[in-house]
């Protein structure tokens, strides 16, 4: 999975709208931000084991979000979705993508796969 390509996917959706890009840009920002801040929180207030581990999922769920975040941003200037997707077939994509969001729910896999391919 291309962690790039599932951001460009995702800001441009079925119609690739400029409200559609922004609302995404605003829900990555937000999960990369917010999510380990509610982990955080909810570690410093824990009583139990359990919920420890739920605040250490959720931040590594939130750390996934940091790459998904960095690739809007930089696929916000004008033109450059439109570059990423150029030879692109956008709803086979979209199809594909779809299912393979659900990847961010498990701690730091994004962010490996953006590191390892980061690296390519």
């Amino acid at each position: 999975m291309n962690v790039r390509r599932l951001a460009a996917i995702d800001m441009y959706g079925g119609a690739g709208s400029r409200v559609r890009r922004r609302v995404i840009l605003i829900e990555f920002v937000a999960g990369a931000i917010g999510l380990p801040l509610i982990a955080l929180w909810s570690a410093s207030d824990s009583q139990s084991a359990g919920r420890l581990v739920f605040a250490a999922w959720l931040l590594g769920v939130g750390v996934n979000y940091v790459p998904l975040a960095l690739h809007a941003m930089s696929l916000s200037r004008p033109g450059a979705l439109e570059a990423e997707l150029a030879d692109v077939d956008v709803f086979g994509e979209l199809r594909r993508y779809t299912a393979a969001q659900l990847w961010v729910l498990v701690p730091l896999l994004l962010v490996g796969l953006a590191v390892r391919q980061r690296g390519r």
